[in-house]
């Protein structure tokens, strides 16, 4: 049985390296699916304002550029790494509320008819932005030089 556990710890350890390029991958692609579907949005403001409004989203006016820049900044944000899991609450917020607002029958679905809610074009973005909030940047990002340059001027070496 040591033996078993020894060989556990050695695979978990193994596969441990596999964290941040994986977070790299995440944060690139939808990084760049968000950065994309921003600056589409922002091309064609009247029509988000448009739509917003059909959904009955308060504000409409303000909350169409708002919408728009923060998926395209929050798109280059994730694709660099800066400020990963703030951008990835605010992301994931924002598409809780397209669940909400347009996708309504698919969220509530969630239990019932999981398929309805995992095939809803919100969910990929949805869980991208949740992995980004909860697991961060990874190593192979500006969050990560910032946390190991502040470390270092504290005197503290990072494991």
């Amino acid at each position: 049985m040591p033996g078993l556990i020894r060989v556990y710890h050695h695979f978990c350890a193994t596969t441990r390296l596999l964290r941040s390029p994986f977070l790299l991958f995440v944060r690139l692609y939808w990084g760049w699916q968000f950065m994309q579907t921003g600056w589409g949005k922002l091309h064609n403001l009247s029509h988000v304002t448009e739509f917003f409004s059909s959904l009955g989203i308060p504000a409409p006016g303000l909350m169409a550029p708002a919408i728009s820049c923060l998926e395209f900044f929050g798109g280059i944000l994730l694709i660099i790494g800066l400020a990963t899991r703030v951008i990835g609450l605010l992301l994931a917020g924002n598409m809780l509320v397209a669940y909400i607002t347009s996708d309504r029958m698919a969220l509530t679905s969630i239990f019932s008819d999981p398929g309805k809610f995992y095939i809803a074009d919100p969910f990929t973005f949805l869980f991208a932005s949740l992995i980004a909030f909860i697991f961060g940047a990874g190593l192979f990002s500006v969050d990560a030089l910032i946390d190991r340059a502040w470390l270092s001027r504290r005197g503290v070496t990072s494991a």
